[in-house]
């Protein structure tokens, strides 16, 4: 089965893929990773230099790619359902997982983290906000599933997925 997790950067989708995967015996695959590989520096200095919209087309073709192998847990990137290629991509091969974290719990969690480019502007929360309002109804058109983050541990957030997978796999009774 292959499962892809979207959510804002920072909502724990590296994480819980990571756990996720090990849990049902699948790889995990990060989609932002992949990119660096392809693009053979960080997607932050490939953003300041080529511009978001060439970031864009490389993230589409790579989705486009991942989505398109066997069983496996995919983490995309936060930006991932911009494109509505990518969101037709996810969730036409998949079960899409969307790990929603407000806008203020991604802030508390990320408030140190430099490596984000996202958040190296003046008002980070505000950024976190606006973000928030473009993409959680992006999230939500793309996702099978909407699981609460707030403030369960990662294991808590990993049961709560594999409980929504197996009872949507589960036939309806007659």
């Amino acid at each position: 089965m292959s499962i892809a997790l979207v959510g804002l950067p920072g909502s724990g989708k590296s994480t819980v893929g990571r756990q996720l995967a090990r849990r049902l015996q699948v790889p995990f695959i990060d989609s932002d990773h992949v990119i660096e590989q392809r693009i053979g520096c960080s997607i932050r200095e490939f953003f300041e230099r080529e511009g978001e919209e060439c970031f864009r087309d490389v993230e589409q073709e790579v989705v486009d790619a991942l989505t398109q192998n066997g069983p496996g847990v995919l983490a995309t990137g936060g930006g991932t359902v911009l494109r509505p290629a990518n969101r037709e991509a996810l969730r036409s091969r998949g079960q899409v997982v969307y790990l929603r974290s407000t806008p203020e719990e991604v802030f508390r969690r990320l408030r140190h983290d430099v490596n984000r480019p996202l958040l190296q502007v003046a008002d980070p929360l505000t950024r976190l906000r606006d973000l928030f309002a473009v993409r959680d109804p992006l999230y939500r058109e793309t996702s099978h599933f909407v699981i609460e983050t707030g403030r369960p541990s990662v294991s808590s957030l990993v049961n709560m997925v594999v409980m929504q997978l197996e009872l949507a796999s589960k036939p309806p009774h007659d």
